[in-house]
């Protein structure tokens, strides 16, 4: 193990946190745009500069689940983390990002890039309670030995 178990659902709440609040700003930049405070190249800019912090950050939070034997975490946070890279990769040649100042107006992308975010929002919401209750039954059971498998000794002498 690379860190305790503690310190693992420490890191990866405070990692989930920072995604979260990245994907609120990404909210609010959106619904900037949607509402013509900013262009749309200022928009696209600011929302492509972070997809590669986003990306790196789930996965990092995936790696330290897979070494630390984690593996239902693993697969709960896998989906998503599936779903970010595939964004990335499907990006096709000529545009400049996930985010495209020609393109978000087209086809709906604008909604559809509203409600991608706000259902990541929700994940990373549920994930970072996931967390939190998991250090803390971590923190709790860190120093108990593992329970016995019988009866304690002289548990059942009167018998």
């Amino acid at each position: 193990m690379i860190l305790s178990e503690t310190f693992l659902f420490i890191f990866s709440m405070i990692i989930t946190g920072l995604l979260a609040f990245i994907y609120v700003y990404f909210i609010i930049t959106l619904s900037d745009l949607e509402c013509d405070y900013i262009n749309a190249q200022q928009c696209c800019d600011r929302l492509n500069m972070w997809m590669m912090p986003l990306l790196s950050g789930q996965g990092f939070v995936n790696v330290f689940f897979l070494l630390h034997g984690h593996f239902w975490l693993f697969f709960f946070n896998l989906p998503i983390t599936a779903w970010s890279g595939y964004e990335l990769i499907k990006v096709p040649s000529g545009n400049l990002g996930v985010f495209d100042p020609t393109e978000i107006y087209n086809r709906g992308q604008l909604k559809t890039h509203m409600r991608d975010v706000l259902i990541k929002i929700a994940f990373f919401l549920v994930a970072f309670f996931v967390y939190l209750y998991s250090m803390i039954v971590s923190m709790l059971t860190a120093g108990q030995p593992a329970p016995a498998a019988g009866p304690a000794p002289g548990e059942f002498d009167e018998f």
